[in-house]
């Protein structure tokens, strides 16, 4: 891994491409990302599955990604900077 991390982004963490997980894994995981962000305060409030439906465009359009850090033995759904899509 290159020096010039996104935020967030740990040391070591490697990506999970989308097609590696099942639809069913897919789908917890990013509820799970959602929810441990919080609650939305949003000008409009959206229900979790706009939200997951939200993060899912994301991860479909190399704008986030998700990352297992091998260390903490956890996975995380990371922005993606413009400079890095691909």
């Amino acid at each position: 891994m290159r020096d010039e991390r996104e935020a967030g982004e740990a040391p070591g963490a490697v990506e999970v491409p989308l097609r590696d997980l099942a639809p069913e894994t897919l789908t917890a995981l990013i509820e799970s990302f959602i929810l441990r962000e919080g609650t939305d305060y949003g000008a409009v409030e959206r229900s979790l599955a706009e939200r997951v439906a939200a993060v899912r465009r994301q991860l479909e359009r190399g704008e986030a990604r998700i990352e297992f850090d091998p260390e903490t033995e956890s996975v995380n759904v990371v922005l993606v900077s413009p400079a890095r899509r691909r």
